[in-house]
């Protein structure tokens, strides 16, 4: 059986901004195959729309295309190949890279991501191999529902072409085949909104306080860079006993939700400067070079800067290797956060359960499928923490 899907498929990279204008993603129905051995039907409940689909977008992170976008969602199972674990109808976490849990990088505790993953995810395949979706006849639908279609709903010229998978998720659509690998079952009590962000936001920024830099209680933490990954480090650091936490950005909108968290301090990049501030742990969740540069300026003697956010190829910073020598200075780079996702969700969700970790803040607003060109402008402006698409 096939199963006919709607999802938002980015069908050119490195179109112009305003996305409005220009509106590389298109809203299509497409056919998605059966889940086959291992792998899973997913209903999408949720998906964040993240820093990460705007660079597949602009281009700073190419992949193939046509795609299906999306990597941060949660849903309910509701189909299951065979020699699965994971039971019908239990709430998922997706996660964006998925571990094969065979390889030397899946032996060292998170600290490597899964190279079988990440060679699947740049293929935009899933980890068994292949796509399972394909383009419908029917082109693009219209702009019924709030949808933004092109006129009476322009008939698209793929039929049957096959659709790459964005990082084994592909969470911008109603429902989702996934590898078993991909995904986190969570308890019912967790709400679709905070599983959602439990499988990027949480995991990229939160792990990268609590696995990479290995926070102890009492020290002091910077964050650079306030969008959702680096607010999750924010309420990571809050979490797990930071002496002290200060977060920076350009953005004055920004600093405010930091302050609204919790965050002890907020001041623009400039003012951090200026004030001469250091840390024992700064996390730059930005992925410019000049914001990396910033965060080492930031980080004090002894100190770890830990690095997640992802900069075009060629966007170098200048590092000073005394420095570090001579103050005993680390640089760590820190991909979903260092963390195992079966490991880690569960430690993350106690957090959160306990009201020590209340990720549902990190939510800006709610949108529907339709809007997704506008968010990627609203995220490209600055303007968004997370915006997440409800099915």
């Amino acid at each position: 059986m096939i199963t006919t899907i709607t999802g938002a498929v980015l069908e050119r990279i490195g179109d112009p901004a305003p996305y409005a204008d220009s509106r590389p993603l298109r809203i299509r129905r497409l056919r998605l195959d059966d889940p086959r051995r291992g792998e899973l039907l997913v209903r999408i409940e949720a998906a964040g729309v993240c820093h990460s689909d705007l660079s597949v977008v602009s281009g700073v992170r190419p992949r193939p295309v046509p795609m299906l976008l999306g990597h941060e969602a949660a849903g309910i199972v509701t189909a299951a190949g065979a020699g699965t674990s994971v039971p019908v109808g239990a709430r998922v976490v997706m996660t964006f890279l998925p571990r094969c849990e065979e390889c030397v990088a899946c032996r060292t505790g998170g600290r490597a991501p899964c190279s079988v993953g990440s060679a699947a995810n740049g293929a935009g395949v899933l980890l068994g191999g292949g796509s399972r979706l394909h383009g419908d006849g029917d082109g693009e639908r219209g702009g019924g529902d709030g949808e933004r279609g092109d006129g009476d709903g322009e008939r698209g010229e793929g039929r049957g072409e096959e659709i790459a998978h964005h990082l084994g998720v592909s969470a911008f659509a109603d429902h989702a085949v996934v590898d078993e690998r991909s995904v986190v079952v969570v308890d019912d009590d967790v709400p679709p909104d905070v599983a959602a962000l439990m499988g990027c936001a949480v995991l990229t920024g939160g792990g990268a306080v609590m696995n990479s830099a290995r926070l102890q209680v009492g020290e002091s933490l910077i964050v650079v860079g306030l969008g959702g990954v680096g607010l999750a480090a924010v309420l990571a650091g809050l979490a797990l006993g930071a002496g002290r936490v200060t977060a920076v950005d350009v953005q004055p909108a920004k600093l405010d939700s930091a302050r609204a968290l919790g965050a002890h301090d907020a001041l623009t990049s400039s003012d951090a400067v200026d004030a001469g501030l250091t840390a024992d742990v700064v996390v730059e969740a930005v992925g410019r070079a000049s914001a990396f540069e910033q965060a080492l300026q930031l980080t004090a003697p002894g100190g770890r800067t830990v690095t997640v956010g992802l900069p075009a190829p060629d966007d170098l910073a200048t590092v000073s290797p005394l420095a570090l020598v001579a103050e005993g200075r680390s640089i760590i780079g820190s991909y979903l956060g260092g963390s195992v996702p079966r490991r880690d969700i569960p430690r993350f969700v106690e957090l959160w359960r306990a009201g020590r970790l209340p990720v549902e803040k990190l939510v800006s607003r709610h949108i529907g499928l339709g809007d997704i060109n506008e968010a990627m402008d609203e995220l490209a402006a600055g303007r968004a923490v997370r915006q997440v698409i409800h099915f």
